[in-house]
This record gives structure tokens, C-alpha cells and sequence, in this order.
């Protein structure tokens, strides 16, 4: 099956692997770029807990050191593996969505017990901070990078003979629209593998979709496992 991927780089790259190991054909059709901010600075405050609802929250040089014991809320495993690559040694995990993620930190974290540091892009879903805020925490949400939209290079020649795209995020799914519209390219025919209910809530109704089971990468490629066995 011919797949299209449009995960920024950084993220494609290893997913186009996994995927390619499967008898897949991919291409990578980025439709944001992950752009580090500079002079990145953590506030010096007694944390009690550090939230990343993206690996790349992480991809901006951090001098973390003085944080490694603290415990490490993550958003999903790709966010855990990058926090463990970075250093940290109390990770944990919620089941891929921001929901997961403020239940597991509400349950485990009390407000008078210290403020949470937040590591996050300039645009996010879910609002954790907000929520967060709106119970009572005392949250410092530090932007360290953007994600910045751009258009694919070549979508009319990549989606030629594609059967599916995979699409992360509203935003991703709202960007491929526009991508398609400007490349003047019908993207009906294609099978739309969505992360979650958001992102396909964020394409036409009429669109082929497939929502994977959890929003997590593994369930995603189980998704596509499935409907390409079916095509």
C-alpha cells in the first residue's frame, strides 16, 4: 500500500521505517516544520512535575539536569521515549491524548504540593495549562518551539497511486485540506487513518476514514495494518 505520511520530518522519518519494514510505500508529505525557539529559559522554581504533551517539547537544547528526578508526565510512548533519551528517570505515561494526561497528573499531583512545568509548542490541543489553571495548579507552560505549516512540494505527483494518508492532529488535517485545494488534487479517493476523533471531526463527513482504536502511533499502524489486509 502507498502511504502517505505527513508527520513533520523528524517524526515521518522513523514512522516511514516502521512502515516500509511492513511492504509499505511511503512518502512524506510534511505539512509542518518543527522550528526550535532560542533562549529557551525554565524558570528557577521547586517543580513537583514536568508535562510534555509532544516530543518535541524536548527538541529545543534544554539544560534539564537539575529536573531528572522529577517526575516526567508524558502524553504518549513517543513522548516517554524522547524524555527517557533526554535524561529523565521517573517517567510516566498517559494513553496518547491530553485528557489521559490531566487525569494522570490530577491523580497523582496535589495543587499546595509545588507548580508544574508545562513544555509545550506555541499551538496546542487539549489545553492542559488551561485546565490545569482552572483546578487550582500553579502551572508555568514554557513554549519551546513552533510548528510551522508548510506546504508539501510535490502532492500532486506524491498522491498519485497513494491509497491512504495518515493524518496526527486537527490542524495537520485542516492544513492537507488546504494542501489539496491548492494543489488542485482530489484527496477523496484516499483512505484517511486518523489519530483520533478530533482529527476526523476536522475532515468532510463524506471522506473514507478509519479512526485508530487509541491515539497512539502503535494503534495507528494497527489501523492501517487492518484496513490494507481488507483492500
Amino acid at each position: 500500500m502507498k502511504i502517505l505520511i505527513t508527520r513533520p520530518e523528524s517524526d515521518a522519518l522513523p514512522l516511514a521505517e516502521k512502515l516500509k519494514a511492513l511492504g509499505h510505500d511511503t512518502r512524506l508529505v510534511p505539512l509542518l516544520r518543527i522550528v526550535p525557539r532560542q533562549n529557551v529559559v525554565i524558570p528557577q522554581r521547586p517543580y513537583q512535575a514536568i508535562c510534555l504533551t509532544s516530543a518535541n517539547g524536548l527538541a529545543v537544547p534544554l539544560d534539564l539536569r537539575e529536573h531528572h528526578q522529577t517526575p516526567m508526565y508524558c502524553v504518549g510512548l513517543q513522548s516517554a521515549a524522547r524524555a527517557k533519551d533526554t535524561g529523565f528517570s521517573k517517567i510516566l505515561s498517559a494513553d496518547g491524548d491530553v485528557a489521559d494526561l490531566l487525569r494522570l497528573v490530577t491523580q497523582q499531583c496535589r495543587k499546595e504540593d509545588g507548580p508544574i512545568l508545562y513544555l509545550s509548542g506555541a499551538e496546542t490541543s487539549g489545553d492542559l495549562e488551561g485546565k490545569l489553571l482552572n483546578l487550582g495548579y500553579d502551572v508555568d507552560r514554557i513554549v519551546t518551539y513552533d510548528a510551522v505549516a508548510q506546504t508539501p512540494e510535490n502532492l500532486m505527483g506524491d498522491i498519485v497511486g497513494a491509497e491512504a494518508v495518515l493524518l496526527y492532529s486537527p490542524r495537520s488535517a485542516k492544513l492537507w485540506l488546504a494542501a489539496c485545494a491548492a494543489a488542485d488534487v482530489d484527496p477523496t479517493p484516499l483512505l484517511h487513518i486518523c489519530l483520533s476523533n478530533n482529527v476526523a471531526r476536522a475532515l468532510p463527513s463524506h471522506f473514507r476514514q478509519e479512526i485508530a482504536a487509541t491515539p497512539d502511533e502503535t494503534a495507528v499502524i494497527a489501523t492501517l495494518d487492518r484496513t490494507s489486509k481488507h483492500e
